[in-house]
Parts: structure tokens; sequence; C-alpha cells
């Protein structure tokens, strides 16, 4: 019974489990069929709107600037070379790196013992042939005499023929007379040609002598000239650079000993590309002349100086592109030659353009506007030049209009923005600029140190020193400072 009454229970248990699991199946499958047969739910889609930066389009009248790197050179140099060899005897404690000298300071001499040996040597020769022009000059006068008494010799024999002829053609004297006054008449002219033979030895003589002297005397000029040189002495104001001898030196024939600059008359030469000075040559006509504007880092102060454009490389030259300029600089008390400078060329003025942030042009020359609805929409624009990192654009149809200052990717025409506008942010920067601050005495002390010690020029110090002494400092010079001291 036990057994029959166990079996019956499984069996019913089994049928309980079998049923259970025949319903849950049959539950699931109804809800699937009942899911799949539902109408799809739509959800309401909400337009996404991207803030974005705007700048305003102002149209204005815009000088472009050209920014190139230039170097900074002497319109004036120099090479002092010794024109002839020897051992310097003396120097000027002047002849040093970066000594000043003024026009006509001598500056170092050579040992002058072999060049005063070879000019009086030439001195003696030229009194040797001032001797000989005089003893030419003698044997002519003497000649002259002889010749004039040779000629009178010619005058009695002629006088004594005539008698001889006049006495033998009246019969009182015999025609061997006659013959023998004309043999010495024959030689009396003979006589004189010989005279005269000799008065032109004479003065062929004296006309050697005289060129002889002519040539001593180069030579005595050329050894005054040559000692002259032992000496070097300074051609202009300046200040010396490269010097390579000193006292007690061996130099030799045309050895260069130190360069002369002038540092005020100062030049700087720069590289521009051949599309660059085509557009210089368009908008201005002429390149010669244009303003520049010269700079320099110099430990937080920039050292500036203006100047012209005065010429333009004749050629290209080897391995070089673009075309190559030379600025005369008015005053540049800061600058030395070999600075490499920041040049700004100042092209002609541009009327009716804008400025813009690089950022807001696309690379196919467009930008995007915000339209009254908010939407952007595209507008192509003539870029006329690249500012750093602005952009100078022709843009007549769209002033008034907001612009998007910084494209992405995900703008793009028909987008709706929120624009916002630049203003916040340029008060800030103004309110940035012409801030000033007061210093404690530590803070001012540490400055006017780093300045003091800084290789800076002693101007550019003193400027410094005093905005530092002033109560009120102007918050960029401090900031500048503070950022090369690493504070």
């Amino acid at each position: 019974m036990r057994f029959l009454r166990r079996s019956l229970t499984g069996l019913f248990l089994l049928a309980v489990t079998l049923a259970l699991g025949l319903w849950a199946v049959n539950t699931v499958r109804g809800a699937v069929v009942a899911r799949m047969n539902e109408e799809p739910r739509s959800f309401p889609q909400r337009e996404r709107v991207f803030a974005v930066n705007v700048t305003t389009v102002t149209l204005e009248t815009i000088a472009p600037e050209l920014l190139v790197f230039g170097e900074v050179r002497s319109s004036t140099t120099l090479d002092l070379r010794a024109p002839v060899g020897g051992t310097v005897l003396w120097t000027d404690p002047a002849l040093i790196e970066g000594g000043t000298v003024s026009a006509g300071q001598p500056l170092l001499r050579l040992d002058t013992a072999t060049a005063q040996a070879a000019r009086d040597r030439i001195a003696a020769d030229v009194q040797d042939a001032e001797g000989e022009v005089r003893d030419a000059e003698r044997g002519v006068d003497l000649s002259a005499d002889e010749l004039a008494q040779a000629q009178s010799q010619v005058d009695l024999r002629q006088g004594a023929l005539t008698r001889a002829s006049d006495l033998a053609s009246r019969g009182v004297g015999t025609q061997s007379v006659v013959e023998e006054a004309q043999l010495a008449l024959s030689n009396a002219q003979s006589t004189v040609l010989t005279r005269r033979q000799d008065q032109a030895q004479a003065a062929a003589r004296l006309d050697q002598a005289r060129t002889a002297l002519s040539r001593v005397q180069i030579d005595l000029a050329e050894a005054d000239r040559t000692l002259t040189d032992t000496t070097v002495t300074a051609v202009f104001d300046g200040v010396l650079t490269n010097v390579l001898t000193a006292q007690g030196a061996r130099v030799t024939a045309n050895e260069a000993i130190a360069t002369l600059i002038d540092p005020a008359r100062l030049e700087v030469a720069f590289r521009i590309s051949t599309a660059q000075y085509a557009r210089l040559l368009q908008g201005a006509g002429a390149v010669t002349g244009l303003p520049v504007t010269v700079s320099i880092d110099v430990a937080g102060l920039d050292v500036t100086a203006q100047g012209r454009v005065t010429r333009v490389a004749g050629a290209v030259g080897e391995g070089q592109t673009g075309r190559q300029l030379f600025a005369a600089l008015d005053d540049a008390p800061g600058l030395r030659p070999g600075d490499f400078v920041t040049v700004r060329v100042r092209e002609a003025s541009l009327d009716n353009v804008a400025r813009l942030p690089a950022t807001a042009v696309a690379a196919d020359d467009t930008v995007l506007i915000v339209s009254a609805e908010d939407r952007l929409e595209s507008r192509p624009v003539t870029v006329l030049r690249r500012q750093g990192d602005d952009v100078l654009i022709a843009a007549d149809d769209l002033a008034g209009q907001s612009v998007v200052s910084a494209r992405t990717p995900l703008l793009g025409e028909g987008i709706g923005v929120r624009p916002i506008g630049p203003a916040g942010a340029a008060q800030a920067t103004e309110a940035d600029t012409t801030e000033n601050v007061a210093l404690d005495d530590a803070r001012r002390a540490r400055l006017k140190a780093f300045v003091t010690d800084s290789g800076m020029p002693d101007d550019a110090k003193a400027r410094i020193l005093a905005q530092l002494d002033a109560d009120q400092v102007p918050a960029a010079t401090v900031a500048r400072l503070e950022s090369r001291m690493g504070g």
C-alpha cells in the first residue's frame, strides 16, 4: 500500500509540473505574439542646437604687415689690413674686440727699419739722378757755346773766301788761294755739323737724366708710402671686431687685422617670397621706400627700430628663392650687426576689408554666418592677407553680419546655433592690457635685481627700472619679467 501511495503521489506531482510548464510556455508565447503585433511607438525628436562664438564683420581701412625674419648688418664695414709685412711694435689700447675708435686714430705700428733703409737708398739714388741732370744741363750749355763758336768760324771762312774770290777776279790773287779758302770754309761747315750732333747728344742725355730722375722720384714716393703704411689708422668712426693681431706678432702683407664697422649706420637684410614681392609691387607700385619695423626680444623687453626699404638685391642667388631686400634703420641703439630680428613691412592700405580669426575661414575660402533665424549659412569670401592668427578678407556684402569665429566639423550650413558674442572676452583682454599693479618691497627688489643682472641694453634697463620704481607698474611688464624669471 505504501508503494502504491508513493507512486500515485509521484505521478500527480509530475502531471502538475507538466501542466505548469505548458502554461508558462503558452503565456510567453502569447506575450511575444502580442509584442510583435503592437504598433511601434514614436518619440518626439528635438533639434540639437550648438553654441558658437561669433564675431561681427566690420569694414575698415587696414595697412597689412608682412612678417618676416632678417639679420642686422652694418652698411659701412671695412676690413683693416696691413699693407706691408713686418713685426708689430705697438698697438693702440682700443685695438680690442668692441673697441671704439675715431677717424685717423693710429691703431698699429710695424717695424720701420727695413722700410726706412729702402727709403734712404732711394733718396740717395734721387741725389745721384739730380746730379746727373745738372751735369747734362751743363753739357747742353757747353755744346751750344761750341756750336756758336763753330758758326762764327764759318762766317770768317766765308768772308775770307769772298775776299779771295774778289782778288782773283781782279787778277791780284791766285786761284790756289781761292781753293784754300773754299777748303777752309768746308772744314768750318763740317765742324758746325759735328757741334750740332754734340748738341743733340747733350740734349738726349739731359732727357735721359730727367727721365731717370722721375723714375727714382716715383720710387721715393712709393718708399714714403710704404713707410707710412707701417702705421694702420682708422678710416672712420666706428667699433672694431674680429681683432686678429697683438703686439709682437708677425703679420704679412694684406693680412687682415680687424674689421671696422659703423654701428650708427645699420641695415637689415631679409628675404621674402616671389609672391609676396609681387604683392608689394602691385600694392605700393615700388618696394623701395616702404616703412619697416624691426624688433628683437631682449629679456622680456622688445627693442624696436624704424626704417625704410632702400634697395633690392640684383640677383636671386644660387640655391635661393624669392627676393632679398635691404632696409636702412633710422636709430637703433639696442641693435648690433648679426642680430636675428623680426621685420614687419607695412604694405599699402586696403579699403573696405574686415579682420577675422583664421579659424573662421575654411580651406575652401568660405565662412559661416548666422542668419536671423539663428541658422548657419555658408558664404564665399576673398582672402586678401594672412596676418598671424588673423586674416583680412574683402567683405563688402558681409558688413554687419555675425560670422562663426571658430569652425568645427560639427558645424555646417542649415544647423541651428546659439551665438555667443566676443564682448566679454574683449573687455577682459583690454582690462588685462591696461591694468597696473602695486608691488610690495620684496617683489619689487627681486624684479629690479633680475633686470640689473640681465644682458639687456643699458637704455632698456633704465626704462624698465624707471617703471619698477613707480607706485603702479604695468601688469604686462611684471608678467613678462616674471615669466623670464620662472616665477
